[in-house]
């Protein structure tokens, strides 16, 4: 089974074996999906072509031809008034019909991911807060036992950074930003008691991660990653080592076109942790793709 996750910073695919429920193949790559979209409303031409030759790189490192093949898109296309048209041309020239689903299938999807990778690691939870923290859109799942509740939220890295002018900027207006999140948070924890862990996935979490084991971005190993546990003063180290770090070096450990990103990513993920009422988090890689996968094995 292969499934492709088109975001709104990264177009990664994975392929699945379904009996095992584990990785076969896997390929990622930066397509700056959003870039631009918070002035033009548009996802750009130059975007476009990323994410046609992402497609293509990607069918040339991993068969498609022999597996059945989803999908989907995430807040860029959600967002953008044009986002049919850039689909219709994805598929003419690559031939992978993408999907564009709501933040809260989006959120149904990682979760799937998240609580068969915290099986593999004998850390089942029923009760757990998980941030998947996007390029686009931000989506929360809170498990209480054997009730859900999830919403998805108009902040993401990349929307983020380019909305304002400066790091400090953004900085001085993370509370604002994020008082949808901590309205929700507080809604959920006024009738049910505080999650038992918090949980985050995608790039932000996982780089840091990474880093936090001296693990840079071409040697990146999900199987290392997944699990790991970083706390407030963890994150507040490697924020500091990353600021200490020159252009080239960061982007060696966070990969090339994500150094801007970054940031924002830590400055969102600090402020839900405060709002959660957490010191630490389990990192966990699998996401959005891997959920997609499973949803469809048989």
């Amino acid at each position: 089974m292969i499934a492709c996750d088109l975001g709104s910073n990264t177009f990664r695919v994975v392929k699945i074996d379904c009996q095992s429920k584990k990785r076969v193949a896997e390929f990622e790559k930066i397509v700056k999906t959003a870039d631009g979209l918070q002035n033009s409303g548009e996802i750009s031409k130059l975007s476009i072509n990323r994410i046609i030759e992402a497609i293509k790189e990607a069918k040339k490192a991993i068969d498609f031809s022999n597996d059945e093949v989803y999908a989907v898109a995430t807040a860029a296309f959600r967002i953008a008034s044009n986002s049919k048209k850039a689909l219709t041309r994805i598929k003419k020239e690559t031939g992978l019909e993408v999907e564009v689903i709501s933040g809260t299938h989006e959120a149904n999807l990682t979760a799937i991911a998240v609580s068969e990778a915290l099986k593999r690691l004998d850390l089942e939870y029923q009760d757990f807060i998980l941030l998947d923290l996007g390029g686009g859109s931000s989506e929360l799942f809170i498990q209480k036992k054997d009730r859900a509740f999830i919403k998805s939220f108009d902040i993401g890295i990349v929307t983020l950074t380019q909305k304002y002018n400066s790091f400090d900027e953004m900085q001085e207006s993370i509370n604002l930003e994020t008082k949808d999140i901590e309205k929700f948070i507080s809604e959920i924890y006024s009738s049910f008691s505080k999650p038992k862990v918090f949980i985050s996935t995608a790039g932000t979490a996982t780089t840091l991660a990474s880093l936090n084991k001296g693990i840079d971005y071409e040697h990146y190993e999900h199987e290392i990653i997944n699990g790991t546990i970083l706390n407030i003063e963890d994150i507040d180290k490697l924020f500091k080592r990353l600021l200490e770090f020159d252009e080239k070096e960061r982007d060696r450990w966070v990969g090339v076109g994500r150094s801007d990103l970054i940031f924002s990513g830590i400055a969102i993920l600090k402020s839900v942790l405060k709002i959660a009422g957490f010191e630490n988090m389990i990192v966990i890689d699998d996401g959005l793709r891997e959920g997609l996968a499973i949803s469809k094995c048989k």
